[in-house]
């Protein structure tokens, strides 16, 4: 606690809200490998950044606990972001010029990843982001790498399953920030490419606390199913309202809202609603003889042991981040910037809890579509679609 004291105090008052550095006592005089992360732990986005800043605590203990990294203890230096894109540009800086990071593990969100951006790639320093959007890699920035599934993604796994279903025609509803207008928009692009015809298109702001207008005008339309693209507080007021308005259509949402924060606030009007998410959420339920099975209950118990609360897919995003920076470092043999850029880039074959990623010049995320399994909450809990 003294070390922690100590750093709070050298610290700026911009950073106070949460500025975190953790390691163990050195077993050698090698300086320690900086971890630079800027996440959403207070603010609207909190749901992701809150476990997501807990999983690299922890996963720092852990490693600092089984001697480290190539013998390098690691440092983990936080800064809470909120969520806000120009505190991520001042935190990054700082992460860069001041702190000396080896990488950024970090960007809850697309907006602040973004603008970190060109800082990381000025910089020459690899940044993996933990947020959604499809432009944070396409088209490819050399030194910027992510976790998560994209939102495209999202959208073709909700079309393959509507149609499997039985429907071709979809409503549209999403919200203002900047995941939501990317899958808006993904979703739009890529509908023809599965025969399904987008028949109305509706949104709403940040602030909005009463989507029935919108779904009324949606209730009225002739679509047979309605997907919901968005995150925060706002998909969880779609699907109440959707029940409200006596919508009965089948209701998908995007991979934005996997945690168990959406059904509580959703409560019984989430029943039914599917998503796509990743493997962590299901871990019982995978098959035996899956890949990921070891690793998502490995993460998710080591999890709940710690802070006693359940898992969401946001901590597995950022447990996937640092650990694909350890597999590169360890194959880089060091910490050269360059050299671990290039080992991220050459990444086969590595199991998270995200999926199997497979990187290349070309693919800086490294997932295809079996990442995503299709969940349907039922009795107020994940279940998997077969």
């Amino acid at each position: 606690m003294a070390i922690l004291r100590s750093i709070r105090r050298a610290l700026s008052p911009l950073a106070l809200p949460l500025a975190v550095a953790l390691f163990a006592a050195p077993a050698t005089a090698q300086e320690p490998i900086r971890i630079g992360s800027f996440l959403a732990v207070t603010g609207p986005a909190s749901f992701l950044g809150d476990p997501e800043a807990k999983t690299l605590e922890m996963v720092v203990e852990q490693l600092n606990a089984q001697g480290g990294v190539l013998g390098r203890r690691l440092q983990l230096v936080h800064y809470d972001s909120a969520g806000d894109a120009e505190k991520a540009r001042t935190f990054a800086k700082r992460l860069i010029e001041q702190d000396r990071v080896d990488v950024i593990v970090g960007g809850s969100t697309t907006g602040e990843t973004m603008a970190v951006v060109p800082l990381a790639e000025q910089a020459g320093l690899p940044f993996v982001s933990l947020a959604g959007a499809v432009v944070i890699v396409e088209p490819v920035k050399k030194w910027v790498f992510k976790t998560p599934h994209t939102d495209r993604m999202a959208c073709d796994k909700i079309f393959v399953d509507m149609k499997a279903r039985g429907a071709t025609r979809a409503a549209l509803i999403s919200g203002s920030g900047g995941f939501d207008k990317s899958m808006r928009a993904e979703c739009l692009k890529v509908a023809p490419n599965h025969g399904v015809q987008i028949v109305a298109d509706e949104t709403y702001g940040a602030a909005d606390t009463d989507m029935t207008p919108q779904l009324t005008k949606i209730r009225t339309s002739n679509a047979q199913a309605v997907l919901n693209a968005g995150f925060g507080q706002g998909p969880a007021i779609v699907t109440r309202n959707f029940r409200q308005v006596g919508l009965t259509l089948p209701l998908y949402q995007s991979h934005g809202v996997a945690s168990k924060e959406y059904i509580r606030l959703a409560g019984e009007a989430a029943e039914g609603v599917r998503l796509p998410a990743a493997a962590l959420l299901v871990a019982d339920l995978l098959d035996a003889g899956d890949a990921q099975k070891p690793v998502v209950t490995g993460y998710r118990d080591a999890y709940q042991k710690r802070y006693g609360s359940e898992v969401s897919t946001f901590g597995g995003h950022a447990y996937d981040g640092l650990m694909l920076y350890v597999h590169a470092v360890k194959a880089a043999g060091g910490t050269d910037k360059a050299r671990v850029r290039d080992a991220l880039e050459a990444t086969r074959g590595y199991v998270g809890t995200g999926g199997i990623v497979n990187m290349s010049a070309s693919d800086h995320m490294g997932l295809d579509l079996s990442a995503f399994r299709m969940l349907e909450i039922r009795n107020g809990t994940w279940s998997l679609v077969r």
